[in-house]
């Protein structure tokens, strides 16, 4: 991953990385939010896969990455509650 211009002229001239995937966007938090979002499990963390990240079949990518963790999508909830 990179957010520098330096890595995407390395690929146009054949000299990045063997496999790349590009994508384009933007988010943003305020300080410290990220962190506290993630100690509110407000996010899935897990462990980086490169084989998973940069395999081509992004269609199913979103299911196999849930299943790493061992997650069936069917089991999540567009909904939250407090107990």
């Amino acid at each position: 991953m990179t957010a520098t211009r330096d890595i995407l002229e390395e690929i146009a001239a054949g000299r990045g990385p063997s496999r790349a995937i590009l994508a384009l966007g933007y988010s943003g938090w305020g300080p410290g939010q990220l962190e506290q979002e993630i100690l509110d499990n407000g996010w899935l963390v897990a462990e980086g896969n490169a084989a998973l990240a940069l395999d081509a079949d992004h269609a199913t990518k979103w299911t196999r990455a849930l299943g790493t963790m061992g997650i069936d999508p069917r089991t999540l909830s567009a909904s939250a509650g407090h107990a």
